[in-house]
């Protein structure tokens, strides 16, 4: 089972309550799929970089069993960088600076054998480079998950309703589910949302754990509770990676297997955030995962 993961792969300087981290390994594309690869090989990410990037992290993902054939660098050009701070809450941050780069013409163009993916995580990008790259695939997947951002429900908004048309699962923070559907109440809101068309929605409540819907069922997954936060940056992502790791590796979709799915997102997720960049998240091993998915497994027991 392939799973073809298409996302940023970039630059951040993060400045949080508990220290800064300057031009470090970032994007979308990139904690997704070093969460994935502990639970899943054969892993196709599609992303666009410049010469600036360390080739050594182009290798770290190889030996993982990143494929990163369909990652496009660019001659003399500069990597996607962003620049951003947290509160004191560790919520709320300040977008200091953002340099598109080359991530400006980011045009994404399928490998050949990367075309008949089974499984499709679409990371947060524009609802036209989500759109083309499930045009491109040569037969319909199994599972698409799309993920998206307040900046295009409110200003792509037709664009992204068109390709929510074509996924299986919608992945969204509150905020995002409340805007999307014009709905205040979660249940109502996912309810809505599935209307539109995906068989699941995902929502996020950052340390308040995640909500997965369908049209007849629901299920809580806890965030598990940390006595060490250093950066947030990249946890959304890496819970991505961790769902779809899971769901590709299990062959299946339905409920069941996406509600387990979440729990071990959950995990993959606050790896992430004990420590900067992929500090932590290229430092751990299958028993820690093991480890944590029971840790949050018994957090919900009655």
């Amino acid at each position: 089972m392939s799973l073809l993961i298409v996302g940023t792969v970039a630059f951040d300087t993060i400045e949080t309550p508990f220290g800064k981290a300057e031009k470090v390994i970032g994007g979308a594309g990139t904690y997704a799929s070093w969460a994935a690869s502990y639970l899943k090989d054969n892993i196709r990410l599609v992303s666009i970089i410049g010469e600036d990037w360390p080739k050594n992290e182009l290798q770290k993902m190889n030996l993982r069993g990143i494929n990163t054939d369909g990652i496009h660098v660019v001659p003399n050009g500069k990597s996607f960088f962003w620049i951003g701070k947290y509160a004191d809450n560790m919520i709320e941050r300040e977008t200091l600076a953002t340099e598109l780069n080359v991530l400006a013409d980011f045009d994404p163009k399928l490998p050949p054998f990367y075309k008949d993916s089974e499984y499709v995580l679409l990371g947060n990008l524009t609802p036209a480079v989500q759109m083309s790259v499930v045009e491109q695939m040569s037969k319909r997947p199994k599972l698409i998950v799309l993920d998206t951002m307040n900046f295009w429900i409110d200003s792509e908004r037709d664009s992204l309703m068109e390709v929510i048309k074509k996924i299986d699962i919608l992945s969204i923070n509150d905020e995002e589910a409340r805007m999307l559907s014009n709905e205040y109440n979660l249940v109502k809101a996912a309810d809505r949302i599935l209307q539109y068309g995906p068989k699941y929605v995902i929502i996020k409540k950052g340390e308040h754990g995640a909500l997965l819907f369908s049209k007849e069922q629901m299920f809580f997954a806890p965030a598990m509770p940390l006595s060490k936060i250093s950066d947030p940056t990249g946890a959304g992502d890496s819970f991505a990676g961790g769902l779809m790791g899971y769901i590709s590796s299990q062959g299946k979709t339905d409920f069941e297997t996406v509600k387990q799915g979440l729990v071990y997102g959950a995990a993959m997720g606050s790896f992430c955030v004990e420590d900067f960049s992929l500090d932590k998240l290229q430092n751990i091993s299958t028993q820690d995962i093991a480890k944590r998915v029971a840790d949050l497994k018994t957090l919900s027991q009655v």
